[in-house]
């Protein structure tokens, strides 16, 4: 194995080029890739700016559900990012669209996640049920629920225990944070259902699951090669990139550490300190100075 400096690949040199040169598009992850928390990292600008320079598309996507679309609009123009809302996909609007394409007579749903996150299937059309058995719904929605209250987490679990569809927005198991505290995501919520019922969720969207790629492969006319997907988790960011068919990268700034990446097998196909990095591959590949 090659020794880490600032990107490891279990490709040939030549073969990183040809794959970064086919680049027209990258995909972002947010928490951990381009800012943790509330504080956005130094080089995120900077590597924005200069895929615009040379013509590379770029991205949102976010497993994280506890805000809607407008709300991370939002939060990214506070720290100085302005993107078209087609540019910003969450997990929840991603599960929405599943949703009507699968359970196209659903609209009673138990919504296990925040306001905002409610608010959002509202504006789509659904109706959210009450924490009541009397009031059964048409499907079980569980997501990364950071207003989480014991009854109903005890409601959820009720209504997977009776066979109600049961959709997970997200598989991730914590969220990334500047905070000396461990957020417990939706995976961990869907495990503390399963440990309690027996039953896991029909489906769980949201990365790896490769549809969030293929609909900028689709909007923006691109092949799978021509994508990549960034973030800090390899068993949602990297394997949503190998479900797709793009190019998986893996930054060190957010959840997953270098021991844990070099442990990995399959290797990530790029490992790399951050989205920074990752820029002067995409600069070098193209024969330019990093």
């Amino acid at each position: 194995m090659k020794p880490f400096d600032k990107y490891y690949s279990p490709m040939s040199d030549e073969a990183l080029m040809e794959a970064c040169a086919r680049i027209r598009h990258v995909a972002l992850d947010m928490d951990g890739t381009i800012y943790m928390g509330s504080t956005l990292f130094p080089y995120t600008k900077p590597f924005l700016a200069m895929l615009e320079e040379n013509g590379i598309g770029y991205s949102f996507l976010t497993n994280n559900p506890t805000r809607s679309t407008d709300d991370y609009l939002k939060k990214l123009e506070k720290l100085g990012i302005r993107v078209p809302r087609e540019a910003m996909t969450t997990s929840a609007v991603s599960t929405i669209d599943y949703i009507k394409l699968h359970y196209p007579g659903a609209r009673r749903l138990f919504l296990l996640g925040t306001p905002s996150m409610v608010a959002e299937f509202e504006a789509a059309g659904f109706i959210p049920t009450a924490d009541s058995a009397e009031d059964r719904p048409d499907l079980l929605v569980v997501a990364f629920d950071t207003t989480l209250t014991y009854s109903r987490l005890c409601r959820a679990a009720w209504w997977a225990s009776q066979q109600v569809p049961y959709i997970a927005t997200n598989p991730d198991r914590v969220c990334p944070t500047d905070q000396p505290v461990v957020l417990v995501d939706c995976g961990s919520i869907c495990k503390a259902i399963e440990h309690a019922t027996g039953r896991c969720p029909d489906v769980v969207i949201g990365k790896p699951n490769p549809g969030m790629l293929q609909v900028i492969e689709d909007r923006c006319g691109l092949r799978p090669d021509e994508i990549a997907m960034c973030g800090d988790r390899i068993y949602t960011d990297v394997q949503t990139a190998l479900n797709a068919g793009g190019l998986g990268v893996l930054v060190l700034s957010g959840e997953t550490t270098l021991e844990t990446a070099l442990a990995s097998d399959p290797q990530p196909p790029v490992t790399v300190l951050n989205i920074e990095e990752f820029g002067k591959l995409l600069l070098r590949a193209r024969h330019k100075e990093a």
